[in-house]
C-alpha cells in the first residue's frame, strides 16, 4: 500500500509542473467550477487508484503472468468499445488482428489454469478509464493534474498512518526513498502520453498499441522464475500473428494516405491534356468510403 500511496504523493507535482509548461491552469480551473467534469474525472482517478493498487499487489505476490494478461486483455475491450460506442470502423485485417489477438489471449487463461479475477479487474479498470479521458472535455495534462490532486488527500493520510505505525519505508535508506520519489515522472509520463493520444487516435489503434506493455511484463514473469507451459507458448504466438497483421494494416493505410497526398501524374502525348489523377484506393479516401486505420 505504500508503493500505492508514494506513486499519488510524488505524481501530482510532476503532473501540474505539465499544466504549467503547458500553460492549461484555466483549464483547471475550469475543472473545479463544472461538478460534472469534476466527477468524471474522479471516477477516473478511481480506476488509476484501483488499478495501481491490484497491479502492486499481484507483482509482489509473483503474480506478474496473470497481470499481463489483464494488459492483453485490455485493448480486446479498447477495440470493441471504440466499435460500439464511438462507432470507430473496423476493417477486415482489424477483425483479423483482434480475432488473433482474442483466441491468444483465451489459451494464455487456460495457460495459467484458473479464472484470471486479477486479469479481468486489470482491464476493466484501465477500460473504463480510457473510455472516460476520451469522453471528459478536458486536455491531457489538466485532466491527469486535477487526477493527482483527487488522489493527494487519501494518498497522504496512508503514508502519514504507515508512519506513525513504524511500517513505512519511505526515508529508512537513501536508494529506496529516491526509487519511491522516482515513481512520480515514471508515473506521469506514461499516463500523459496515454491521455493525449486517446482524445487524438481512434481508440482501436491506441488499444492494439498496448499490445507491447503485457509482453514485456509476461517476459519480466519468466526471468523471475514463474511458470509457462506449452500453452503459454502457444498464446503468444497467436498475439504476435495478430500484431504483425495489424502492423500490415497499418503499412497498407499509411500507403493510401501517400497516395492521396500525392497523387501520380498522368503522361499523354499532348502537354495540355496532363492532369492529376488518383488511384482507386485513393479514390476511395476521397470517398470516405475506406477507413485510414485498420
Amino acid at each position: 500500500m505504500e508503493i500505492v500511496a508514494q506513486r499519488a504523493l510524488w505524481s501530482a507535482p510532476w503532473a501540474g509542473l505539465l499544466v504549467v509548461l503547458a500553460g492549461h491552469g484555466d483549464q483547471v480551473r475550469r475543472v473545479f467550477q463544472r461538478p460534472k467534469l469534476l466527477a468524471q474525472l474522479a471516477v477516473s482517478a478511481l480506476m488509476i487508484v484501483s488499478g495501481w493498487t491490484v497491479y502492486v499487489w499481484a507483482v509482489n505476490n509473483g503474480r506478474n503472468i496473470e497481470s499481463s494478461l489483464g494488459y492483453y486483455i485490455n485493448p480486446l475491450l479498447n477495440m470493441a468499445i471504440g466499435a460500439t460506442l464511438f462507432r470507430e470502423r473496423i476493417n477486415l485485417l482489424g477483425v483479423g488482428a483482434i480475432a488473433l489477438a482474442t483466441v491468444g489471449t483465451v489459451i494464455q487463461a487456460l495457460a495459467i489454469g484458473h479464472l484470471p479475477l486479477i486479469a479481468l479487474f486489470l482491464a476493466a479498470t484501465f477500460t473504463v478509464y480510457g473510455v472516460i479521458r476520451k469522453r471528459v472535455e478536458v486536455d491531457a495534462q489538466a485532466g491527469l493534474f486535477v487526477e493527482s490532486l483527487l488522489m493527494w488527500p487519501p494518498a497522504l493520510a496512508l503514508a502519514l498512518w504507515l508512519g506513525h505505525a513504524g511500517t513505512a519505508r519511505f526515508g529508512t535508506a537513501a536508494p529506496l526513498t529516491l526509487l519511491l520519489m522516482a515513481m512520480g515522472p515514471v508515473t506521469v509520463a506514461p499516463l500523459a502520453f496515454f491521455s493525449w493520444t486517446t482524445r487524438r487516435l481512434p481508440l482501436s489503434t491506441v488499444g492494439f498499441l498496448q499490445f507491447i506493455g503485457p509482453t514485456l511484463g509476461f517476459a519480466i514473469g519468466l526471468v523471475v522464475g514463474e511458470r509457462l507451459n506449452a500453452l503459454g507458448l502457444v498464446s503468444f504466438g497467436f498475439i504476435w500473428a495478430g500484431v504483425a497483421l495489424f502492423i500490415f494494416g497499418a503499412w497498407r493505410a499509411g500507403r493510401r494516405v501517400d497516395a492521396r497526398t500525392f497523387p501520380p501524374r498522368a503522361v499523354s502525348g499532348s502537354d495540355n491534356e496532363g492532369m492529376s489523377e488518383t488511384s482507386p484506393i485513393g479514390d476511395a479516401l476521397l470517398r470516405n468510403d475506406a477507413p485510414l486505420s485498420p
